[in-house]
């Protein structure tokens, strides 16, 4: 009896960890599939938060010479290379080919001080075993007057292990902001908590079915309207003081004398 339970045991764990396998290979081709692709922007509620609170304001205040810090796969990229002067991408481990810089947002010792306009930073800092030290750097090759847009997460699951350091609260991030040089222009609440449950359950759901063809697509579509934009609309109903925000995104200006961009 005792080994028929301890077989069975055996037997369900392995069934897991063969589940949580194909899981995790199915969610990297999903992310693979969109990467470079305006759905990446609509795959979750946590990827849709940046796309209605970060992306309007990276459009009204990155401008010049731009430095998109940790840029992965430059998911804005196509909104706004337009707009900027130049942009150019530095990630510790690049994923597009348009990375410029491969290197550690903790040393920038390849840029001039003064280098860029603006820089851009989404969901960076966390992975980053000094975020104060990230935050000088940005602040170094900011001329003076320049304009950084970041977003930050408050809540998240554990994810990019080990490195995964850190959560910020907006008071969290301020201190980052004055400690690099910063002055506060703006600050918005990404999400909630709604967002938060929404994108787990969008990930499991998506990374399920994402290796059968016909099937993806109608869960593609059933997830944005049944999960991503209700989880939206449900935490700006709900949670209007932002006490269980999925994060932040923060727009600041170096110190120095400049006339500040005004939002369009």
């Amino acid at each position: 009896m005792l080994r028929t339970l301890g077989t069975d045991r055996l037997g369900t764990r392995q069934q897991l960890v063969k589940m949580l396998n194909y899981l995790k290979k199915s969610r990297q081709k999903l992310e693979q599939d969109l990467a470079g692709t305006s759905r990446k922007h609509h795959f979750s509620a946590a990827a849709y938060s940046q796309l209605i609170v970060s992306l309007p304001l990276a459009r009204s205040y990155l401008r010049g010479r731009l430095l998109d810090v940790g840029c992965g796969d430059m998911p804005f990229h196509a909104e706004l290379a337009p707009l900027v002067d130049v942009y150019d991408g530095l990630d510790a481990y690049p994923r597009s080919e348009r990375v410029r810089y491969v290197a550690d947002a903790q040393a920038m010792t390849m840029i001039a001080d003064g280098t860029y306009d603006s820089v851009l930073c989404l969901e960076v800092l966390e992975h980053v075993p000094d975020p104060f030290k990230a935050m000088r750097e940005m602040g170094r090759v900011l001329r003076p007057g320049g304009l950084l847009v970041l977003s930050v997460p408050h809540l998240s699951r554990l994810h990019d292990l080990p490195h995964d350091y850190y959560r910020y609260t907006r008071y969290g991030v301020e201190r980052l902001l004055a400690h690099g040089g910063f002055e506060l222009i703006q600050c918005r609440v990404r999400g909630g908590l709604f967002s938060f449950l929404s994108h787990q359950m969008s990930t499991i759901l998506l990374g399920m079915v994402w290796g059968v063809p016909i099937v993806r697509t109608v869960f593609w579509h059933l997830n944005r309207w049944l999960l991503v934009y209700p989880a939206a609309i449900l935490d700006r109903l709900v949670d209007r003081q932002g006490l269980f925000a999925m994060g932040y995104t923060v727009v600041a200006q170096k110190s120095g004398s400049i006339t500040r961009l005004t939002e369009s």
